[in-house]
This record gives C-alpha cells, sequence and structure tokens, in this order.
C-alpha cells in the first residue's frame, strides 16, 4: 500500500484563540507547524486570521498577511507543502482569490458544493444562526480558474455524498483533471464521521483520484482515521479539526495529534510520507 500523506490543518476558521489555544500570528503558525512538520505532517492546510489584540477569532483576507504566514512556516518547515483556505460565505471570492495570488500555494481547498451549516445545541437551540455555505458551479469554476493559471491543485471539499458525485461531474464537463478529493465527517448538517459510510464513499470517488478525509469530533474521530488508513486513503488532524487524542485526552497542540495519526497510519501497515513523497504520489509539479 502506498505511504500515508498526513496533512496538518493548522488553525481553522470559527475557535476562538480566547478559549481555545489556537495559533494566529505568523510567528505562532510557524512554530505550530514546525511541531507538526517535526511529528509527520507533509501538507499545512493554513487559515488566515485578524491580527491585533481581540481579533483573533475573526478571518482575514489581507494577502499580505498570507505572504507573511506563507513565508514563516516554509522557512520553519524547508520543503513543506502548503494548502491555503478559500471557503467564504456569499459569492464575492476576492479576498481568497487574492491570497493565492500571493501566496502561490501547491494545494487549496475548493468547496465543491452548498450546504446548510447547522449545529444544535442542548434545549433546542441553534448553536449559531442557519447559515447557507454556498458554492454554486459559477463560483467553484471561477476559483478553480484562478488557481490553474498559477499552477495551484484544487483540493475539493466533499461534504456529502452528492457534492462528492458533484466533483466527477466537474471532470466529465473539463472543469478539473485528476481531481484531488477531501471527504469532510463530522459536520453536523453533512457526513457523519461514521467508518461505515467510508466503504460507500470510496466507490463514488472520481476514478484515479488522490483522497483523503476530514474528520470533525472528539476521541471517536480515530477508529475512523484508522479505517481511512485501511482503505488507503490520506490523512488529516489539527486543531481546526479536533482537540481530542484517540484516548480521549485533550491534545498539547498540532504536533501531538499528527503523532498520534502517524501511529495510526503505522498501524494500518503504512509509512508516512516526506513532503517529497507527497508531491510524487499528488502529482504536484
Amino acid at each position: 500500500m502506498t505511504k500515508a500523506i498526513i496533512t496538518c490543518a493548522l488553525t481553522g476558521v470559527l475557535t476562538d484563540p480566547r478559549d481555545h489555544p489556537v495559533p494566529v500570528t505568523p510567528r505562532d503558525l510557524a512554530i505550530s507547524a514546525r511541531e507538526a512538520w517535526d511529528a509527520g505532517a507533509a501538507c499545512m492546510h493554513v487559515h488566515f486570521r485578524q491580527q491585533g489584540e481581540g481579533r483573533g477569532h475573526l478571518p482575514s483576507w489581507d494577502p499580505a498577511l498570507a505572504v507573511e504566514v506563507a513565508e514563516a512556516i516554509r522557512a520553519a518547515c524547508p520543503g513543506v507543502i502548503l494548502n491555503f483556505t478559500t471557503g467564504v460565505v456569499g459569492r464575492d471570492q476576492s479576498g481568497p482569490i487574492a491570497c493565492l495570488r500571493a501566496g502561490r500555494p501547491e494545494i487549496a481547498a475548493c468547496n465543491a458544493g452548498s450546504l446548510n451549516y447547522l449545529k444544535t445545541r442542548s434545549g433546542g437551540r441553534w448553536a449559531w444562526p442557519p447559515m447557507l455555505f454556498d458554492n454554486p458551479v459559477d463560483k467553484v469554476a471561477e476559483i478553480v480558474a484562478v488557481m490553474d493559471d498559477i499552477g495551484t491543485r484544487p483540493e475539493f471539499e466533499c461534504f456529502d455524498t452528492g457534492i462528492l458525485r458533484s466533483v466527477g461531474m466537474f471532470a466529465e464537463v473539463g472543469l478539473v483533471t485528476r481531481p484531488q478529493v477531501n471527504l469532510v465527517m463530522g459536520v453536523a448538517s453533512g457526513m457523519p464521521a461514521d467508518a461505515d459510510l467510508l466503504a460507500v464513499l470510496v466507490r463514488y470517488l472520481p476514478p484515479g483520484s488522490a483522497w483523503q478525509a476530514t474528520l470533525i469530533g472528539r476521541s471517536e474521530i480515530w477508529p475512523v482515521h484508522a479505517r481511512v488508513a485501511e482503505l488507503g486513503g490520506h490523512l488529516r488532524t489539527g486543531v481546526e479539526d479536533t482537540f481530542y487524542l484517540p484516548d480521549g485526552a485533550r491534545a498539547s497542540g498540532n504536533g501531538a495529534l499528527v503523532a498520534a495519526l502517524a501511529r495510526v497510519a503505522r498501524d494500518a501497515g503504512r509509512e508516512v510520507a516526506s513532503a517529497d513523497e507527497a508531491r510524487a504520489l499528488w502529482g504536484l509539479a
């Protein structure tokens, strides 16, 4: 079986650093990336947050910040693969596009379809006001065209089976060749983080596509990671996705999560890919 590529999702977009220890500044992102790199991550998935006291919970699409973060991580982890976020609610993608053009990552997330992004709390309350994460085909095509122009590989984020099947149609109509797929499991209104579901999902992958799974949750996600590794998928973790280790203990940070995921890969009989090996497996230039 091929080696497993590990991606570390360094910080995410929703978590407030005043409540949880997520890295926000370029320096802190670079330090956390280095911990993940040393533990086996070849790729860093990067979100950008506003800088300054009390603003780290807010997203930023400042291209100068994107460059500063990218340069800091590349300096800390020579040879690392960067994967930029691009997700925005609404049709205007000028911010993500500016960050892509400035930072030139080798990979960037491409949200491949729309989702009612919902979560509830006890007592019958919404965790946040219900919102539509809207990703119509013209929006997808626009950002894929930018990625093609700058040599960035789109990673299609699939929150349900219909979105996954849509990626196959994107390939059929020539929107993308050799699509790379990320199965996002554990969002409350999307696909559950369920190991039994994986055997179904892999049947609907576009032929020849590389794939990985993003698993959102607590300690219950780790058996699903193990099944991903057994099925030949690539792996992702980080404080964007979870704060919890397989034994239920709270992780100290991204390095501890990646180290645990590397053990999952090896337990499945797969070694962990270096960044150069990851480039070969993913067909990056």
